[in-house]
C-alpha cells in the first residue's frame, strides 16, 4: 500500500455501503412537517467528507460484519454530528459552513435549533431500533459526553489562560468521543471480541484528536474557499485553540499581549498580526505535530485487526485526517 491513498480509494472497498448510508440518511430524515424537509434538505445538499459514516462501515467490515446494522449505526452517528452542527452554528453565530450559508443563517436560529433537536431524538429512534443494548450504552454515555464539551468549549472561550490539558479535554469531548463512539459502535455489531472492540474505540479516539488538531491548524493556514469557512473563525468567537495556546507560551511579552487581548474580545481586527505570532513562536508546527503523535496512535491500534482492504483503509485514513498539516 502506497503512504498515502485519495479519500475515493480509502472508500472504495465499502462504496456499495457508503450509497446505502447516503439512503438511510434521506429516508430517515423525512418528516411530515415541511420545514423539517427544507431544513433537512439544506444539510444534505451541504455534503462533506462524512468521514464519520465511513469509519464506521470500515470498522463494521474490517470486524467482518456480514448485516447491514452498521448501515444504520452509520446514519445515526452521522445525524448525532448533523444535531451538533446544527447548534454550534447557533451558539457561535456562524454564517458560513462548507462553503455555503449555514441553516441558521438561512432559515433562523429557532428554525434551526428545533430541527437540530429533530435530528438528535431520529437518531436515538434508529438506535433503540437496533434493540442492543451495548449500543445505547455507548452512545448514550458518548452524546452526554459531547454536551459536557459543548459546555466545557463555552467556558473556555474568551479565556486567555485556557491551558492545552483544558483544551484537549474538550476537543475529546466535542469531537474525538463521536469517532470513539462510532469506531466502538461497529465493532460490537460486528460481535467482535473484547480487544477488538477496546482497540478500535482508541482508533477512533485517537483519529478524532488527530482531525481536530488539523481543524485547528487549518484555521489559520487554509484558503477559506477550499475549506468553507472564514479564515480565523475561531479567533472571532474568542477559542483559544492549541495554535494561540502555544503562542501564548512561547511569544514575546508584546505577542503574548496582543493574543490574549483578542481571545478576550474576539473579532478579526488584529488578525494578521495573532497569524504572524503564531507562526514565529512554531504554533502551527506544535500543533500539527500533536496531530500526526495521534494519527500515529490511531494507526498502532490497528493491529489487533487481520489484514484486510478495510484495515488498509482504516490505517490510510488516519493518514488523510493529517495530510495537510504538511
Amino acid at each position: 500500500m502506497r503512504a498515502q491513498m485519495t479519500l475515493e480509494e480509502i472508500r472504495a472497498p465499502v462504496r456499495e455501503d457508503l450509497r446505502a448510508v447516503d439512503a438511510a440518511i434521506r429516508a430517515r430524515l423525512q418528516s411530515a412537517v415541511p420545514l423539517v424537509d427544507q431544513i433537512a434538505e439544506h444539510i444534505i445538499a451541504g455534503g462533506g467528507k462524512r468521514l464519520r459514516p465511513l469509519l464506521v462501515v470500515l470498522a463494521a467490515r474490517a470486524c467482518g460484519q456480514q448485516g447491514s446494522a452498521h448501515i444504520e449505526a452509520a446514519a445515526f452517528i452521522e445525524f448525532i454530528h448533523t444535531a451538533t452542527l446544527l447548534h454550534d452554528d447557533v451558539v457561535d453565530g456562524s454564517s458560513l459552513r462548507r462553503g455555503r450559508h449555514t441553516a441558521n443563517q438561512v432559515f433562523g436560529n429557532q428554525a434551526s435549533v428545533l430541527v437540530g433537536d429533530f435530528v438528535y431524538s431520529r437518531a436515538f429512534q434508529m438506535m433503540a431500533a437496533l434493540s442492543s443494548q451495548p449500543v445505547m450504552v455507548i452512545m448514550a454515555q458518548a452524546t452526554n459526553v459531547i454536551a459536557e464539551g459543548e459546555v466545557l468549549q463555552l467556558m473556555n472561550a474568551h479565556d486567555p489562560d485556557t491551558s492545552e490539558e483544558r483544551y484537549l479535554d474538550v476537543i475529546h469531548r466535542k469531537t474525538a468521543k463521536l469517532f470513539e463512539a462510532g469506531a466502538e459502535v461497529a465493532a460490537v455489531l460486528a460481535n467482535a471480541a473484547p480487544q477488538v472492540r477496546q482497540a478500535l474505540a482508541s482508533y477512533g479516539r485517537h483519529l478524532g484528536t488527530a482531525y481536530q488538531l488539523v481543524d485547528d491548524v487549518l484555521d489559520y493556514r487554509s484558503n477559506p474557499q477550499e475549506r468553507g469557512k472564514n479564515l480565523g473563525d475561531d479567533l472571532a468567537e474568542g477559542k483559544p485553540t492549541l495554535p494561540l495556546i502555544h503562542a501564548l507560551r512561547k511569544g514575546s511579552e508584546a505577542q503574548r499581549s496582543a493574543i490574549r487581548d483578542a481571545i478576550r474580545h474576539g473579532g478579526l481586527l488584529q488578525l494578521q498580526p495573532i497569524v504572524a505570532a503564531i507562526e514565529a513562536t512554531g504554533g502551527l508546527e506544535y500543533a500539527a505535530s500533536r496531530a500526526r503523535a495521534q494519527s500515529d496512535a490511531a494507526l498502532a491500534a490497528l493491529a489487533v485487526l487481520p489484514d484486510s482492504a478495510y484495515k488498509n483503509s482504516l490505517a490510510a485514513l488516519a493518514r488523510f485526517a493529517v495530510e495537510h498539516t504538511t
